[in-house]
């Protein structure tokens, strides 16, 4: 896969045309099946099961790209709020996707993948499709805020990390542990991407008690109805 990857198409009046094509990327059947749900057999969105993690998510996306042609790609699910930016039961719209762990511990601290000389660790979303979703969302009455969602391998599970990933990455909204390979796989095909996740549970010490998953998806399927709307022809 070509690292020298080039910018995305602009998906800036896929919204009138009536050959769009959306790929929705989930990590698990319950999020797909939520998806499939909202989306009430839509012919223009196909619903995919990435797997768990960013490189499951990278390689059963690329397969899926690879054998048909799509306008667009968004990674949608449940994921973690950082606390002060998105609550239990709200949405967040990524304006990035933040491959967030992805680097090297230095004495100086943690360096990515552009300090160390890599290769990048952001992708950026299509300005106008974000503008455009969250405005739809808000219409529909729906709790919802832009910012960088980041991607981890290991879900943060302390207050510590939770504050030093905030700190890092300017406005951190929310954490999962697929879009970035979802990205990844959409940069490679020149497709704008998107990622959407309902918030479940804060980012910090990891409590599965007071994680809300049942709230979490009927708030990412009040969300897909949406999208249903946004993209009408």
């Amino acid at each position: 896969m070509n690292l020298e990857l080039q910018g995305p198409k602009s998906i800036k009046g896929y919204s009138q045309q009536s050959n769009l094509r959306v790929l929705v990327v989930t990590a698990v059947p319950t999020e797909k099946e939520t998806v499939l749900q909202a989306l009430q057999g839509d012919p223009r969105f196909d619903v995919l099961v990435g797997g768990a993690g960013s490189v499951a998510a990278a390689v059963n996306t690329a397969r899926t790209l690879a054998a048909a042609e799509y306008s667009l790609v968004i990674c949608a699910g449940i994921g973690g709020g950082f606390p002060g930016r998105a609550e239990v039961g709200s949405l967040v719209v990524g304006t990035e996707i933040v491959a967030a762990d992805l680097g090297a511990e230095t004495p100086d601290g943690f360096a990515g993948l552009e300090k160390l000389g890599f290769g990048f660790t952001r992708i950026q979303s299509d300005a106008y499709l974000v503008e455009r979703v969250a405005n739809a969302l808000q219409r529909a009455k729906l709790p919802v805020i832009t910012g960088p969602v980041l991607t981890v391998s290991t879900v943060t599970g302390t207050a510590e990390t939770a504050a030093e990933m905030a700190a890092r990455v300017k406005g951190a909204s929310a954490e999962a542990m697929e879009g970035f390979g979802v990205g990844f796989a959409a940069l490679d095909r020149g497709l704008p991407v998107l990622e959407i996740r309902a918030i479940s549970n804060m980012v910090g010490p990891r409590d599965r008690s007071a994680w809300q998953i049942k709230e979490a998806l009927e708030v990412l399927k009040a969300a897909c109805e949406v999208l249903t709307e946004v993209f009408a022809v």
